[in-house]
């Protein structure tokens, strides 16, 4: 495996609250020069349903163990059956229930992130410096990516405007 002192030493560190530090594109632009031209493509390519790299194997099982269960949750409380098996896990169904038991999607992404950040802490391990260390930080990254995307007033705009639409078409009626 590779070293990558100097890289991973000076990214900055990514919290689950807060701003994003840096674009996916900009630690892409960090890594070029470091890594490899085949561990470059991966983290160019890398999504978060992604299963090639180092720790991303380990991280497309969990995330997939979370993601199935998600959706067995969500079949459950509307009613409906799942007809996939899968591995169920404690914790993970606890993560899930949370989230899904969340009073707003907003703080429902949260309980997942932090989450999801636990889990590669937890993956990463004791390495330092390395592959695993630098892809976990490159899944962190997409994690966060994802969390962008949900932007609390747009979304309250959005929301306002569908209802005031519900509320004509009853009193239309």
């Amino acid at each position: 495996m590779a070293s990558y002192y100097y890289l991973i030493s000076s990214l900055p560190d990514l919290r689950t609250d807060g701003e994003m530090p840096m674009t996916y594109e900009e630690f892409l632009t960090c890594c070029q020069s470091t890594v490899s031209e085949k561990k470059y493509e991966l983290l160019k390519n890398l999504t978060l349903s992604s299963d090639e790299g180092p720790l991303v194997k380990e991280w497309a099982k969990v995330y997939g163990m979370l993601t199935r269960e998600l959706n067995y949750q969500r079949s459950v409380n509307l009613g409906k059956s799942y007809s996939q098996n899968f591995d169920k896990d404690g914790i993970i169904s606890q993560v899930a229930t949370a989230a899904l038991a969340a009073k707003n999607p907003l703080e429902a992404e949260k309980i997942l992130l932090d989450y999801e950040f636990e889990l590669l802490d937890t993956l990463v391990g004791m390495h330092v410096f390395d592959d695993y260390v630098l892809f976990g930080y490159a899944i962190k990254l997409k994690l966060l990516e994802r969390q962008n995307c949900f932007e609390h007033t747009k979304g309250q705009t959005e929301f306002k405007h569908l209802f005031d639409e519900v509320q004509q078409r009853v009193y239309s009626l």
